[in-house]
């Protein structure tokens, strides 16, 4: 399907929408441009009636198991947005400034093709969306898997506010047929890209030279552990994180490190966890996940066996998941699904370690006593961390924050001077 000007058309209208697409974007572009003010108002009216319970039948169809309406309420209101221009754009972030000969605007960067990834429900309309905030005209490619989320909000917020519907359109269109996104990318003047290398290599090469490339790509998380505020809520906290996410976001846990070099020591914690992954699993099912997270568990150590790699690991299995201890101590992906890695880190060597991963490290869940907080996360913030949260907290969204270490909606502007 694809969503243009406010209507889902089929698929067979894509040849017709794209070839009168560049018309319609320079009209628009010759209009007032979009106010912030707009879009807050419409987001807000539509997160309120989403509250009442009016959408329930459409967020039951579409909303995927483990995502509720009270992990998206709060980013749709008025207050989370004017907190997040504000924190990325500063105080009155589109008012003209004046210099002794010059005016300096903020404008929309101007047209932005989103190319969004599968991993993360709702993530094709959080990225239109900051486009949106700062006036950007939205081309979105939908990710396979979608299952019609993006395109039900994306037809709510434009009943919400028809004003808003010049500035969206959307794509369920499949990353082979090239000569569509090679048009897409023609149109844009910024092309932003989420995923990994391979999808931010192929963006590259979508992205001609007069096209601002704005990549977010994959990042790497992990917990450390050194030493508790309270060990079973944390732990507990911890595992249900590692089990609700399936670690297939760029925040999840992939790798537990524990400040210690003691293998003894390595081996009873990781046994102590099991029994909370256990538990953890037990409570969210669902159908075959605990068969896919044994598949993608012994999938991940035969490759390691036949490839030599497998010496002196360890192997807890439990029902639903596993913890593997490791002798080495890289920050690497995990077999995912309920699988997680574990490894001795003393504190001490953190920063060479995790600077071998530089420009790829995120979020680190931090569990240790309370006096020791404040200088680990000081440790974790030099070594290239962009967020530190509790263990539980990994992959929780809160107002303000930023992508990666970066704010996005000072990538999606460009700056203008004007002489007097």
């Amino acid at each position: 399907m694809i969503f243009a000007n406010g209507k889902l058309l089929p698929d067979s209208a894509r040849k017709t929408i794209l070839d009168g697409l560049e018309a319609h974007l320079n009209a628009v572009r010759m209009a007032p441009p979009l106010e912030a003010e707009v879009v807050i108002a419409a987001v807000d009216a539509l997160g309120k009636r989403l509250q009442s319970g009016e959408f329930a039948p459409l967020l039951s169809q579409f909303l995927p198991a483990g995502v509720t309406l009270d992990q998206l309420l709060p980013l749709l209101s008025r207050e989370a947005l004017e907190a997040k221009l504000s924190a990325e754009l500063g105080p009155e972030p589109f008012a003209s400034r004046e210099f002794a000969k010059t005016t300096a605007r903020t404008l929309p960067l101007g047209v932005l093709f989103h190319i969004a990834p599968g991993n993360m429900p709702g993530l094709p309309v959080y990225t239109a969306l900051e486009g949106l905030l700062t006036g950007n005209i939205n081309l979105v490619k939908l990710p396979h898997g979608d299952k019609g989320l993006s395109l039900a909000a994306f037809g709510a917020l434009t009943e919400q506010e028809p004003r808003l519907a010049p500035y969206l359109y959307a794509f369920d269109l499949p990353s082979a047929q090239r000569e569509d996104l090679e048009a897409l990318a023609a149109l844009a003047d910024g092309l932003v890209v989420w995923g990994g290398d391979g999808a931010i290599a192929s963006a590259r090469t979508l992205a001609g030279p007069g096209c601002k490339l704005i990549e977010w790509g994959h990042r790497l998380s992990f917990a450390y552990v050194s030493g508790y505020e309270d060990e079973e809520a944390e732990l507990s906290a911890l595992a249900c994180h590692i089990v609700e996410t399936g670690q297939r976001l760029c925040s999840s846990c992939q790798v537990i490190f524990l400040d210690s070099s003691d293998w003894e020591a390595g081996a009873a914690f990781c046994r102590k966890l099991l029994s909370h992954l256990e538990r953890a699993a037990a409570k969210r099912p669902g159908p075959g996940r605990g068969a896919m997270a044994s598949l993608s568990g012994h999938t991940a150590l035969l490759e390691r066996i036949v490839d030599g790699r497998a010496e002196g690991e360890a192997l807890f299995q439990g029902r639903g998941c596993a913890v593997i201890l490791r002798p080495d101590r890289e920050l690497e992906l995990s077999p995912m699904e309920g699988n997680v890695l574990v490894k001795l880190l003393p504190q001490q060597e953190l920063l060479p370690v995790l600077r071998r991963q530089k420009g790829r490290l995120q979020t680190a869940g931090l569990i240790c006593a309370p006096g020791q907080r404040e200088a680990l996360t000081g440790r974790l913030l030099r070594a290239g961390l962009t967020r530190v949260t509790r263990a539980g907290s990994m992959s929780a969204s809160f107002p303000g924050e930023a992508h990666d270490g970066e704010y996005p909606l000072r990538r999606y502007l460009r700056a203008a001077d004007v002489e007097r």
